[in-house]
């Protein structure tokens, strides 16, 4: 595996990529790779926002908050005009890293921006004001291909996917892509998807492996060199509100995640 240059420090931020995590598919490691990388790019001096935009609240619980007391969050938002972005980002344990909370509030959003003119736009209105401030910007999309989800791609840049390797992850992300086809052509023509992430790789099974080579015939050069093994690791870093880089520094998850760190700066 060749390897990926150390990125060049920065001397100033800004404007930041937007990158989201997206899979409809459920327990793919979304909200794990999103607090990983999101640590490991602020390790390398990148300032990096996180946004939180699944009621369930998984990224705030990640990084040791209770979403359920957390006031202002997403949800205010994006529902309510005179919330602006800057109150309701809360800093974290992680020089460098900065979170926009969510808890079960956020569900009523999408109830609510349905009946709104422009309502893709609301997220990517609601993030202007930081764009300039951060280099990086993460947003954990929820495990659904609903109207959230088309905010936070209407809003990005770019897309990362994050793909269990099971044969059923496979059929999945046909759906995904055309979904990301359908943003690309009405909302958002400048979108681009950065990777294909492969998760919960166990390269000791042949299931596995196969896997991992249909999806690289399926998606080619889009496929992250780096791939995401499965370790104790990662629970125990979520349970204790942490990510891995700083829980377990060392260990074979915190290194992937900064290789992909390096690879994510690189494309």
């Amino acid at each position: 595996m060749a390897d990926i240059p150390e990125p060049t420090p920065l001397t100033t931020h800004g404007p930041a990529r937007i990158i989201s995590m997206v899979n409809q598919k459920g327990g793919v490691g979304k909200t794990t790779s999103t607090v990983s990388l999101g640590a490991a790019l602020a390790g390398y001096g990148r300032k990096v926002l996180l946004v939180d935009f699944d009621p369930q609240g998984a990224l705030s619980i990640a990084l040791g908050l209770n979403p359920n007391e957390m006031e202002p969050t997403v949800y205010n938002l994006l529902t309510s005009p005179d919330c602006h972005v800057g109150d309701v980002i809360v800093s974290t344990e992680v020089e460098g890293l900065d979170l926009l909370p969510a808890n079960i509030d956020l569900a009523a959003a999408e109830i609510q921006l349905v009946t709104e003119v422009g309502r893709e736009y609301a997220l990517q209105r609601a993030l202007a004001p930081v764009v300039p401030e951060y280099d990086v910007i993460l947003i954990d999309c929820q495990p659904s291909l609903g109207l959230l989800t088309v905010n936070a791609l209407t809003s990005s840049t770019d897309v990362i996917i994050p793909m269990e390797t099971e044969y059923f992850a496979l059929r999945g992300v046909a759906l995904l892509k055309d979904t990301l086809d359908k943003v690309i052509s009405r909302l958002n023509p400048n979108l681009r998807i950065l990777g294909v992430l492969p998760t919960m790789h166990d390269p000791r099974t042949l299931h596995s492996r196969e896997v991992m080579e249909t999806v690289t015939n399926a998606f080619g050069d889009l496929v992250f060199t780096t791939s995401i093994q499965r370790t104790v690791k990662f629970p125990d870093a979520a349970v204790a509100g942490e990510p891995i880089t700083s829980f377990a520094p060392d260990s074979s998850g915190a290194e992937a995640y900064r290789r992909l760190a390096r690879e994510v700066l690189a494309r």
